[in-house]
């Protein structure tokens, strides 16, 4: 299962999100990225997202970062929530249609920390 060479597929509202082992299983190829969730006695996890930091020398630098990750937003067709802090930018990623992880969250994640 090597993310890095999957391509994002398009997912429905219908679609089912990810398993806790399921996420768990992906967290292991998302290397520094952190799971946030709600927990719901009935569902179990719910609201589940994956962020990560990221640090530059100066604005410049996490603008150009953005933009690159822009680039592979845009090739995946899936996006993440960018939150920008001068010189340091925040990826979050989860599927808006599901309300929850899809392996997209995880290819794009992948696909952005091997930019170089």
């Amino acid at each position: 299962m090597d993310l890095l060479n999957k391509k994002c597929v398009p997912c429905e509202g219908g679609a089912m999100p990810l398993t806790l082992p399921e996420i768990e299983k992906f967290m292991k190829q998302a290397s520094g990225w952190t799971l946030t969730s709600d927990e719901d006695p009935k569902e179990g996890i719910v609201n589940a997202r994956i962020f990560k930091e990221y640090k530059f020398k100066d604005f410049i630098g996490a603008i150009n970062f953005v933009e690159r990750v822009a680039d592979v937003a845009e090739m995946e067709d899936h996006h993440p929530d960018i939150h920008i802090y001068y010189n340091k930018v925040v990826l979050e990623l989860w599927t808006h249609a599901i309300n929850g992880l899809s392996e997209n969250d995880f290819i794009v994640a992948v696909k952005v920390d091997a930019m170089k």
